[in-house]
């Protein structure tokens, strides 16, 4: 049976965002399509553990959450009553995670008798490209890179997308973490592979997968990463401290150099010149660079959103919720979150 009430859809809606898929709680407010505020709250305390511990992760969401929800009606001065929608994370991320965003967003719509909308969190990525100005026309690929997801997608409209090509076993960002945690960094640890390897070279060669397709593999990428380290230091215990900025900076080439030859083969095969890059990733300096420089020299616009639109938020959230709404893409208050889930 399906219990979704029948709405009246306005042209400017006023959308709350809620994401909750890993350590970040995050809420937004999106009038019109516009984003009017972004409250993030992040959990430190997965550090000590070298990553994110679930169970943790819920308690501190659901400390969070109604604070941070405040806060982000509070920044965008609008009141609750105010709201036509609310939008939340319904997958992929950590169960327990989406239970606290799920259940808030349920409640919360239930008492204002407003629609609810799912949004997959991979969707959003992509959508965050179409926050700030300059925006890219459709169609458009994106090249989204997440710890937990990487993909090559066409899309096509605000709602309709075509993966072309995913991972087919480990992420870009689980590539670089664990990278980080082979040579003794802190968590997390793909931020401090960037910072190093500012200040060293790509000289140590490590394998890159070859696959025909528009898929990727990094599983072979971190084997090949963790027996040269482990080769070196038998010979020379000091070798990581020795050479750590080198390391970095080869280790970051092989990653990036793999994505961007998978991307310039998309872009090969569609012929579309509009081309943006997404996901948490995306905040890689060295990507970043490569991405903008491959715009330059094989002649594709390219896009990227703002930082804080790049790592999980609610931002990317409340604005796949404004165009699923246009649509009347409403979902059912028995509706529950999911680990993985498909969306296109």
């Amino acid at each position: 049976m399906n219990d979704v009430t029948p709405f009246v859809i306005k042209s400017n809606p006023v959308i709350l965002g809620i994401e909750s898929s890993c350590d970040e709680t995050s809420a937004s407010v999106c009038s019109g399509g516009q984003i009017l505020s972004n409250i993030i709250a992040t959990q430190s305390i997965h550090e000590q553990y070298g990553g994110v511990v679930p169970e943790l992760a819920s308690r501190a969401h659901m400390q969070n959450i109604l604070p941070v929800v405040d806060t982000a009606l509070q920044q965008a001065k609008v009141d609750k009553i105010e709201l036509d929608a609310i939008a939340y994370t319904q997958a992929p991320g950590l169960i327990g995670a989406l239970l606290v965003g799920n259940s808030f967003a349920k409640s919360l719509a239930l008492g204002l008798n407003i629609p609810l909308i799912e949004v997959h969190h991979m969707q959003a990525h992509v959508i965050a490209n179409l926050i700030d100005d300059p925006k890219p026309a459709f169609p458009f690929l994106c090249l989204t890179v997440s710890g937990g997801h990487t993909q090559i997608v066409l899309a096509k409209s605000a709602i309709d997308f075509t993966i072309l090509g995913e991972t087919l076993d480990d992420a870009a960002g689980e590539a670089f973490d664990k990278s980080a945690k082979i040579l003794g960094l802190p968590y997390p640890g793909g931020p401090l592979i960037d910072r190093y390897a500012k200040e060293g070279k790509p000289v140590f060669p490590f394998a890159q997968p070859q696959i025909a397709d528009l898929n990727f593999s990094f599983s072979g990428i971190k084997t090949s990463i963790l027996y040269f380290i482990q080769k070196q230091i038998k010979t020379d215990p000091d070798f990581i401290t020795n050479n750590l900025h080198d390391l970095c900076a080869s280790i970051q080439f092989a990653l990036v150099e793999t994505l961007m030859k998978k991307l310039a083969k998309a872009i090969r095969q569609t012929d579309i010149r509009q081309v943006c890059l997404a996901g948490g990733v995306s905040a890689n300096s060295g990507l970043r660079q490569s991405f903008l420089e491959a715009g330059k020299t094989q002649g594709f616009d390219t896009f990227i959103p703002a930082f804080e639109y790049c790592t999980d938020n609610a931002a990317m959230i409340a604005l796949t919720g404004h165009y699923k709404y246009l649509n009347g893409s409403f979902a059912a208050l028995s509706s529950s979150p999911s680990a993985r889930a498909s969306w296109t």
